[in-house]
């Protein structure tokens, strides 16, 4: 049985039907189509698994960089990851890989459970989200140890597995993830390393002469449409609330991190 919930969205309608039933175990998937703020609509991914308690969204911008956004519940984890595509007459290979393992709030995106319920009507309808929530900044502190990273998350070896010398975590996230029930600081520090010898750290690539050598690196990845929390609606009988529907949101990461030679960041200029 299902509910269907209509929600105005800036001139379009947005529908989908929560149901509320038992679904197996295992990945569901929606497609979106969402319109950016440059005007391009680009297709997301979403899709949930329920035994993992994790969401994955995934787009790819118009610039043909490939992004892929995993929130891991279960551990606080969000995982953000880039594939960028070289500009060979730059000297560049076919494509770089950069991720970023930081904490996130569980109420920052709806459920894993939750999210397995939605269901699309409409899917041609292009979707403007309800709520812009600006820009975060990352200053990212510490590499990650791809091998060892399944202390933080079991999903970082699987998905970052590309970016062995390109994974980047943060002192505070570490401070966040060691006082939840289970976790062992030591395990975690174990999993990650310093930015040896780069006291004071590197300037910023865009004000780097030679494209040999050590800055820091700025990249935006920015998350058009997401459903970020449940709607409630009031019952008849009783006055019992229910979930009738899903809040949706932008936002914007920037990532501030350490890259060995400017040649890997050249769209920092």
């Amino acid at each position: 049985m299902g509910i269907g919930v209509s929600v105005a969205i800036e001139g379009y309608w947005l529908v989908f039907v929560i149901v509320f039933f038992s679904i197996n175990f295992g990945d569901t998937q929606l497609l979106i189509n969402v319109k950016n703020q440059g005007g391009d609509v680009l297709q997301e991914t979403i899709s949930a698994n329920i035994s993992d308690d994790a969401v994955m969204l995934e787009f790819q911008r118009s610039d043909g960089t490939l992004v892929t956004q995993l929130v891991d519940f279960k551990h606080e984890v969000q995982i953000l990851k880039a594939l960028i595509l070289g500009e060979e007459e730059r000297g560049q290979s076919q494509y770089q890989v950069m991720c970023f393992v930081c904490h996130i709030d569980k109420n920052e995106f709806i459920s894993a459970d939750a999210m397995s319920k939605l269901r699309q009507k409409n899917p041609g309808t292009i979707r403007i989200p309800e709520e812009d929530r600006g820009r975060e900044n990352f200053t990212m502190d510490l590499f990650v140890d791809v091998a060892r990273a399944a202390v933080i998350s079991k999903h970082v070896p699987a998905l970052c597995a590309e970016a062995g010398d390109a994974t980047y975590t943060r002192r505070v996230d570490i401070d966040l993830w060691s006082q939840m029930p289970g976790a062992s600081r030591t395990s975690l520090l174990s999993a990650v390393r310093e930015y040896n010898g780069l006291v004071p750290p590197p300037g910023r690539c865009q004000e780097t002469h030679s494209p040999w050598q050590p800055c820091t690196c700025h990249l935006e990845l920015c998350i058009g449409w997401y459903p970020c929390s449940l709607k409630y609606c009031r019952g008849s009988a009783r006055g019992a609330n229910y979930r009738c529907g899903i809040r949706t949101c932008r936002k914007c990461n920037l990532f501030l991190y350490y890259v060995r030679q400017k040649q890997l960041c050249l769209w920092d200029e």
